[in-house]
């Protein structure tokens, strides 16, 4: 059971990353990024091809896709999200939604439907006594470094200048402009962001994961599920949430099989019975 439940702990790790970088996208701008799983399956792929195609190590492809995958973020940000931000927010989902399908559409035409291989780096080819038992080195290191992301995250958005200014944008944009600080030039970059999170998550994915064009695809709806339960925006709830609903779908998978593929979704109605806002979400704010 304890191994169970260090797995669940380790698969709620890409749910939290992935929750995360929805809740700060959503609490900015507003925008449910369909596309999410797409850059996450793009992360992965992307160490993939920097390995197979330039022979960078799985450490140079940890810290250079997320950044690449920022930075097309950005770009998609200003050629394509802002505009679409004063229309309907119909407009934005269903352009995230085609770009998803877009991406994956490409990805699959130049590497098709079969999985690929990627190794895992050798430093981490082993296994940690954690006390009750031994368990792979690798999902340690992305337990590890998950937490330690979201952690760092939240304390940039609430014990820093910067994440007073994104916090600020986010409750009240009119008197934020009132008081000077441009809200517009906060928004690309914390786009770029949310999809840098999604990158470094298909990268860690990488070496535990099928590399594949769908994998996003399978994942985002169980993610989209998570925000909900944390709370749309909520940073903490969407962490909170991702680390939880690994937890319980591995002890499901253990205790109820038969419920393992809807028990996250059973868990999402209830919650939106009892508190319709998420468990720590609420209107005024993104934290």
């Amino acid at each position: 059971m304890l191994v169970q439940a260090f797995n669940g702990l380790v698969g709620g790790a890409f749910y939290a990353l992935l929750a995360l970088g929805l809740a700060v996208i959503f609490g900015m701008l507003g925008v449910v990024n369909f596309a999410h799983g797409a850059f996450y399956m793009l992360g992965a792929f992307g160490a993939f091809v920097a390995l197979d195609s330039f022979g960078l190590s799985f450490w140079w492809a940890l810290l250079l896709v997320p950044v690449v995958l920022g930075l097309l973020g950005v770009v998609l940000e200003r050629l394509f999200i802002r505009r679409l931000a004063p229309l309907d927010p119909l407009y934005n989902f269903l352009f995230t939604f085609g770009l998803a399908l877009i991406l994956q559409d490409v990805v699959k035409r130049r590497y098709g439907v079969n999985s690929q291989a990627y190794e895992r780096p050798a430093l981490l080819d082993g296994s940690v006594n954690l006390g009750f038992f031994d368990y792979p080195a690798y999902q340690v290191f992305v337990l590890v470094l998950s937490a330690a992301v979201c952690a760092l995250v939240w304390v940039v958005l609430t014990r820093t200048r910067v994440g007073m200014i994104v916090r600020a944008a986010t409750e009240k944009p009119e008197l934020t402009r009132a008081l000077g600080i441009d809200v517009a030039r906060w928004v690309t970059p914390v786009f770029g962001f949310g999809i840098a999170l999604a990158g470094l998550a298909g990268v860690l994915a990488a070496p535990m994961r099928a590399i594949n064009p769908l994998m996003g695809g399978d994942l985002i709806i169980t993610v989209f599920a998570v925000v909900v339960i944390g709370g749309l925006g909520s940073v903490f709830g969407s962490v909170a949430a991702g680390f939880a609903i690994g937890l319980i779908s591995a002890l499901g998978n253990l205790y109820v099989p038969a419920l393992s593929q809807t028990l996250v979704f059973i868990l999402m109605a209830v919650v939106l019975l009892w508190r319709p806002a998420g468990l720590f979400g609420r209107e005024e704010g993104l934290l």
